[in-house]
């Protein structure tokens, strides 16, 4: 029996962890935290998941809060005219259902269900030197730790990287009591609400440790007037900044967070990172090679929020990589590979995203008006949260938007 080492108990790495044990294979998984110091912690994403990624849960038969979690039928845009109405606002609908379950929640219950499965759970905060010994006793070491020491093993790929400094301030906070937007009570949306030269709000349907709830959550151009919450350690007062913004910048957002209140003591996050692709393969002291797992090799800006699903895709693709590969050694060659597998999903999300951050051209600001007048169009861009392969076809070459809009305009 194979023997992989999975470092990191977030989305993707117990996704993997799980499916590898589902597989035959012997299982390690190392966390920093137990399941119940996840599930008492502070929230730790937005993670609005889409019909692919949600899909690759259910596979594995991981989808256990399916039932309980707000079916997010649709995915609307706003964007704010300088005396802050809405110059255009629409909703287009998916085509599978999208959900939030919060990570806390989650995290935890795959931790457990690891566990019981007969997984070795291993608590401790991996280092460089704790992988030099790994890589020594296990068939494959996979790194899905994005965030400290680990992520320097992987180099920052500059050809796939075009920023080096953070794109946007990030502000979460989860409540309940938010009111139904009156455009369309009857089924739950996402909300993006563009504020040029500001920022973003998006607004989201979760399940949370306490039931259903909302995200409120700000992306905000650093240095600008929604970068104000640096150094805001209480809730409260995040909560009140958060109020107060939307207030000034999306009032109609505003109008129904009048009675919300925070979920727990935890519902709150802010801070920020730099959007980064890394070379997939780390190389550790003792000659042994570890092999990057989603956002340790590629972090994207949440503003598309894709981080959650790509942590799944990811996920699936290692899966399938590594039962294909049989009983044949995972060396560098088949690191690489695995990765640019993945990367042929990746790379659209990554594009699509970049692109986002940027201030939009006049072509796109057409094709975001014009789904406010042809339902089609507004369909078609909320759809490409679930693929951003398809923006290729129309969102990012002037001729393509024209000549798409003219289609639908001409399809009545």
């Amino acid at each position: 029996m194979r023997k992989i080492l999975v470092v990191g108990a977030g989305q993707s790495g117990l996704q993997l962890a799980l499916g590898l044990q589902s597989r035959g294979y012997e299982v390690t998984l190392m966390s920093n935290r137990t399941a119940d110091e996840i599930r008492s912690g502070r929230v730790m994403s937005t993670q609005c998941m889409f019909h692919t990624a949600l899909q690759h849960e259910r596979d594995l038969g991981l989808n256990f809060w399916e039932s309980e979690a707000p079916r997010i039928e649709g995915l609307g845009v706003s964007v704010a005219a300088p005396d802050a109405s809405r110059a255009v606002d629409w909703v287009g609908r998916l085509d599978g259902y999208a959900q939030s379950v919060d990570q806390r929640v989650k995290m935890a219950g795959w931790m457990e269900v690891f566990a019981q499965r007969g997984g070795q759970l291993v608590v401790h905060g991996a280092a460089v030197s704790d992988l030099d010994y790994f890589a020594r006793t296990y068939d494959l070491v996979l790194v899905s730790a994005g965030k400290g020491e680990l992520v320097s093993l992987f180099e920052r790929d500059a050809d796939r990287s075009p920023y080096a400094e953070p794109q946007r301030a990030l502000a979460v906070a989860y409540v309940h009591g938010l009111g139904p937007r009156p455009e369309h009570p009857e089924f739950d949306a996402v909300r993006c609400n563009l504020v040029p030269g500001v920022g973003e709000l998006f607004v989201m349907p979760t399940f949370t440790i306490s039931g259903r709830a909302d995200i409120l959550f700000w992306e905000g151009l650093p240095g600008g007037p929604l970068d104000v919450f640096q150094g805001v350690r209480d809730p409260s007062e995040h909560l009140a900044l958060t109020l107060e913004l939307m207030e000034r910048y999306t009032p109609w957002e505003y109008a129904r967070a009048t009675k919300v209140e925070l979920t727990d003591a935890g519902a709150t996050l802010a801070g920020r990172y730099a959007p980064t692709v890394r070379k997939p393969v780390g190389h550790l002291p003792g000659g042994g090679l570890v092999l990057g797992v989603a956002d340790v090799v590629v972090a994207n800006d949440p503003i598309t929020g894709q981080g959650s699903n790509s942590a799944a895709k990811c996920a699936a693709s290692y899966l399938e990589s590594i039962v294909e590969h049989g009983g044949a050694p995972f060396d560098e060659a088949w690191m690489r590979a695995a990765f640019d597998r993945y990367w042929d999903t990746a790379r659209h999300v990554t594009k699509w995203t970049n692109a986002m951050l940027a201030a939009p051209p006049e072509h796109v600001l057409n094709l975001i008006g014009a789904a406010g007048q042809l339902p089609p169009v507004a369909d078609r861009f909320a759809n490409g949260f679930n693929d951003p392969a398809d923006f290729e076809e129309f969102f990012y070459e002037p001729a393509k938007a024209e000549a798409y809009l003219g289609s639908v305009a001409a399809a009545g």
